[in-house]
């Protein structure tokens, strides 16, 4: 069986041959040999419907602005860390005077970026893309300062969820799916301090 993606322990068959489930951690993960190359994942990510004036888009990541918005100031430092190519996150707090930065590794290949510290990250639908998570994981924590908060949307799986019917493993840019229980452990494993849950908003703070 492979090898977790975030924390390397051992796994079992959780979706045929396409997704495993960690016995620790409790992620559930496409093995290696599925992950899909960046050429192809750019070829899907072409496809999204990143419209920022799509008022629809717009009430999606609202969750994450109006955290933004509610927690901190406008000079504070934040990050759009896989902003994409359509950052509708970022301009919807420009228009309210906030100035976040974009990172992207296939848009916004500002890598220089990676050297500052910030108030605020938000990654939006981002982490489930990633294929090393704890990498990615201990990079956001690195970024932010003393008193910083990551702020992650991404779609839970729990037990109630009917996985062969549900849309989010459709889609094969979707490598690694989180629980309740893989929160708890990258928070305790990377050291934030605290999380929240609250439906697909996870707030972690420093």
């Amino acid at each position: 069986m492979p090898k977790c993606l975030l924390c390397n322990s051992d796994s079992t068959r959780f979706y045929k041959e396409q997704y495993y489930q960690c016995t620790n951690c409790k992620g559930i993960f496409r093995p290696i040999e599925r992950l899909p190359t960046l050429e192809k994942e750019k070829a899907r990510y072409d496809k999204h419907n990143n419209d920022t004036a799509d008022e629809g888009y717009r009430n999606f990541v609202s969750p994450i602005t109006n955290a933004i918005m509610d927690n901190h100031k406008i000079e504070d430092m934040g990050l759009d860390f896989g902003a994409g190519s359509g950052p509708i996150i970022a301009e919807t707090l420009k228009s309210k005077g906030y100035e976040p930065y974009l990172f992207d590794p296939i848009y916004h290949k500002n890598y220089a970026l990676l050297e500052n510290k910030y108030d605020y990250i938000y990654a939006c639908e981002v982490i489930e893309h990633f294929h090393k998570p704890y990498d990615e994981f201990s990079l956001l924590y690195n970024l932010l300062n003393n008193i910083g908060k990551l702020y992650c949307m991404t779609h839970l799986y729990n037990e109630s969820i009917d996985f062969d019917r549900w849309y989010y493993k459709n889609d094969f840019t979707h490598v690694f799916i989180y629980t309740q229980e893989t929160i708890d452990w990258i928070a305790a494993e990377i050291g934030f301090s605290d999380y929240k849950i609250d439906d697909r908003l996870i707030t972690f703070w420093k």
